[in-house]
């Protein structure tokens, strides 16, 4: 097969045989030369292509990843929050069983409540990061409402408990008996009819002379008929009075609890004997003691 071209200048036609042997491969090696660098183009722009494509899955990747975990971060400050919520609620809980004087085994909040029930036939939708975003909304504001119930209820327990503390109740000594009561009676000094403004305690000279109630010592000195006399305030208006004692154990400014000794039984000031004067005062007026020792 012969090929032919025409030279405009030379004015003449030339012959190419295809057939030729050397004609074949050029022809040969320019038409691999040619698929080479179109294979080779073609090489370099599919590789530019998967660079940009994956270039941007990896930047799209990257970002959910970062919102993903700003996501759990989010969830796991909640759950903190949530979990000092529950240890505050189990200590409010300890503190109002003990007040409140329930049994623990009622009431045990160092263990989670049992649970149980059979399994269920068929399965459930799994949990969903939005459904456990909602529940932790909804947890946190139940446990919030809870906390401020609970602490309402400790200042209303704690309140009682403080009323009961600084209440007057119970006598004066530990042994001993009532030798005059509250009211009119005779004068042991002169014979004559006077208002005896508290109830007088027959003890051993040195016994303890204790406090019925909480309060602060606002007096622990002698005083005029009262011999060595103690005061002690317990706020609410009752002010308790401890006179005729051989000394005191306590000072003025010094707080004090029930039952703790405040004085030891003498006999100073006007006495016939060893015993405790012992008055209840409410908003500054005396008041028969008897209501507050009991019989």
């Amino acid at each position: 097969m012969n090929l032919i071209f025409f030279s405009r200048r030379q004015g003449r036609a030339r012959h190419l045989d295809l057939a030729h042997p050397l004609t074949l491969g050029l022809i040969a090696v320019g038409s691999c030369a040619v698929l080479a660098g179109v294979f080779w183009t073609g090489m370099q722009i599919g590789q530019r292509n998967v660079q940009v494509i994956a270039g941007g899955d990896t930047t799209e990747i990257v970002t959910l990843k970062a919102q993903l975990q700003d996501r759990i971060d989010g969830l796991s400050l909640r759950m903190g929050t949530l979990n000092a919520h529950l240890i505050r609620l189990n200590a409010l809980g300890k503190r109002l069983t003990e007040m409140a004087g329930i049994k623990h085994s009622e009431f045990d909040f160092d263990r989670d409540p049992p649970q149980g029930g059979p399994e269920t036939s068929g399965s459930g939708r799994g949990a969903e990061l939005a459904d456990l975003s909602d529940n932790l909304g909804t947890y946190e504001r139940r446990l919030g409402l809870r906390v401020a119930q609970f602490t309402a209820l400790e200042g209303v327990l704690l309140g009682r408990q403080l009323s009961a503390e600084i209440r007057p109740t119970g006598r004066p000594i530990n042994e001993g008996y009532i030798s005059s009561y509250f009211g009119e009676r005779m004068d042991p000094f002169n014979g004559e009819e006077a208002f005896h403004k508290g109830i007088d305690f027959a003890a051993d000279a040195g016994a303890d002379v204790v406090a019925v109630a909480s309060g602060i010592v606002i007096w622990a000195a002698q005083r005029d008929g009262y011999g060595v006399l103690v005061e002690v305030s317990h706020g609410n208006g009752f002010v308790t009075r401890y006179g005729h004692n051989q000394r005191a154990l306590v000072k003025i400014g010094d707080t004090v609890q029930r039952g703790q000794a405040v004085a030891v039984v003498g006999s100073t000031g006007r006495s016939t004997g060893p015993h405790v004067h012992f008055e209840v005062l409410r908003n500054g007026l005396a008041v028969n003691p008897m209501s507050f020792v009991g019989s």
